[in-house]
């Protein structure tokens, strides 16, 4: 079933981050701050977050790290040979793969099961469609069993266009990653700096971790999200339930913690540790119990992530906080400005 969002917007092409904050004379977490709760909303910056939570609000932090998940190769077919990028989604339970190839920047659809991929150290090889009816997204056998490490030594991060060089892998970390797994960086979180974190917890500001390895996001115009590997910890789920108990708020840093939570949620709205895979879809349809609010990032017109936003604030929040944000000029994407929205 395809979705599409209440909020709508054209997205302005000089409004694409196209490199990160560092690059443009700032810090990681100057970006600009918009902070929306109704229909009245804040400009500010991000390293002034801390004045717009209050002690005993809980922040829900995903702790995937970003892998270096895009190789070159070349595919090899029954037409010849063609230059491509493997981008490694996901792993799945068997060890095989969830990969997309890419052309000049563009999805290549024209793959047929039992194609290669000539790779650094061996042979990628395309086994089925991941997806019904559709052949951009494979399941394959990688080159080699532990493809993590084959990804440090032989990958760099995914881009897409808007994205006019390379930048090092650090850079698409945050500082809450310790384990690798997302195709992609979980980016609500970049904003974050130490200093930052250390000022919200003396503040009385709680933060606990949660765990969603992101898939690769292109696919995504009208599009579901697709299944994803999650975790809550006993700890966190105990966390989230004293928080609600006391009256707090639970703030998710990103749709990925959004999704990851609201999978752990029973329907009395409590929360109990859980881990596998989540293929939960939220919208104003399907909203959130357990989230109060969420840290994100400027997403594109018509993607799912929108949708989940709405789930969270409603529609008519979001549309208000992205017609301020085009008006005064935010950037959007991985490496833009960020806002936090809060139920009114």
């Amino acid at each position: 079933m395809r979705l599409r969002p209440h909020t709508r917007f054209t997205l302005p092409d000089e409004l694409n981050a196209v490199e990160p904050p560092e690059a443009r004379g700032l810090s990681r977490d100057q970006v600009k701050l918009l902070v929306a709760e109704g229909s009245t909303v804040t400009h500010t910056r991000f390293d002034r977050l801390g004045e717009h939570l209050r002690a005993g609000d809980l922040l829900l932090v995903n702790t995937s790290g970003t892998l270096a998940a895009a190789v070159e190769g070349s595919w090899i077919s029954s037409s010849g040979v063609t230059p491509v990028v493997v981008h490694f989604s996901t792993e799945l339970d068997d060890g095989t793969w969830v990969v997309e190839l890419r052309s000049n920047g563009l999805p290549m659809l024209a793959g047929s099961t039992g194609d290669q991929v000539e790779l650094p150290e061996g042979v990628l090889k395309l086994l089925a469609p991941y997806q019904a009816g559709s052949t951009r997204l494979w399941r394959a056998q990688p080159p080699v069993a532990e493809v993590v490490d084959y990804l440090r030594r032989h990958g760099r991060p995914i881009t897409y266009q808007y994205v006019d060089q390379q930048w090092p892998l650090a850079l698409y970390q945050t500082v809450f990653a310790n384990q690798p797994g997302s195709a992609e960086m979980p980016s609500a979180g970049r904003p974050f700096s130490f200093e930052l974190v250390s000022q919200l917890a003396a503040a009385g500001v709680l933060i606990a971790p949660i765990l969603l390895h992101c898939g690769v996001s292109s696919l995504e115009s009208h599009e579901p999200p697709l299944a994803e590997r999650y975790a809550v910890p006993e700890h966190t789920a105990r966390l989230v339930n004293w928080v609600k108990s006391t009256g707090g708020r639970v703030i998710a840093v990103g749709t990925t913690a959004v999704r990851a939570i609201e999978t752990a949620a029973l329907p009395s709205g409590s929360v109990v540790a859980s881990s596998g895979w989540t293929d939960l879809v939220l919208s104003p349809e399907r909203p959130t119990a357990v989230v109060d609010g969420l840290i994100t990032g400027m997403h594109a017109p018509e993607a799912s992530h929108l949708l989940l936003l709405e789930s969270v604030v409603g529609g008519e929040a979001v549309q208000h906080a992205y017609d301020a944000a085009l008006d005064r000029g935010y950037l959007w994407h991985e490496f833009g400005d960020t806002c936090l929205l809060l139920r009114g």
